[in-house]
């Protein structure tokens, strides 16, 4: 929170190069560090459209990928208050907090994986709410901009409190204390 590279559009990666490879296998290993289910590329500081994403199956086996330059298709969400229990959802870009916040409940994304082929992903559910949270990252927003004003006002005196939304803030999954 508060480093300008999340709050602002990310760019087009355009060609996959092994920069860009080593990008993602540090993305997916600072995410399973979190652990977290979703990381985007500005989170790491780096202002391109990729994100890394893993949840268990049904089955318990990792539903786990990379999308790059993502395109988002959803259903609007359904009016209404958002369930505290079923509708929170947290971030690593603001550690230690959950928050409801209603989600589109059907997403379509379409973009490339590591080779440049066609990726097209068509979830519901939570794996929705992760696609949705992790593309908006890509647009310069944090799900904290989505919250109510009762949210909202609580997430700015735990950013007061614990010195957040500076740039140059910052913690390391599995090494820094959150409360920090």
């Amino acid at each position: 929170m508060g480093d300008p590279v999340l709050h602002s559009i990310a760019s087009p990666v355009g060609e996959v190069t092994d920069e860009i490879r080593t990008l993602v296998a540090d993305m997916f290993e600072t995410m399973d560090a979190a652990p977290g289910v979703g990381l985007a590329a500005p989170q790491v500081g780096v202002g391109l459209r990729i994100y890394t994403y893993s949840y268990p199956d049904d089955d318990g086996e990792p539903w786990r990928g990379v999308i790059l330059d993502p395109v988002l298709w959803m259903t609007p969400p359904e009016p209404g208050t958002p369930d505290d229990d079923d509708e929170s959802e947290g971030c690593l870009s603001f550690p230690g907090e959950r928050f409801p916040l209603r989600r589109s409940d059907e997403v379509r994304v379409t973009g490339t994986d590591l080779e440049g082929a066609p990726v097209e992903i068509h979830v519901t559910g939570w794996r929705a709410r992760i696609m949705q949270h992790e593309f908006d990252h890509l647009n310069g927003i944090l799900y904290i901009d989505r919250l109510d004003d009762a949210d909202w006002k609580t997430v700015q005196k735990i950013a007061r409190k614990r010195g957040w939304g500076r740039p140059g803030s910052s913690w390391q999954p599995g090494v820094d204390d959150i409360d920090a």
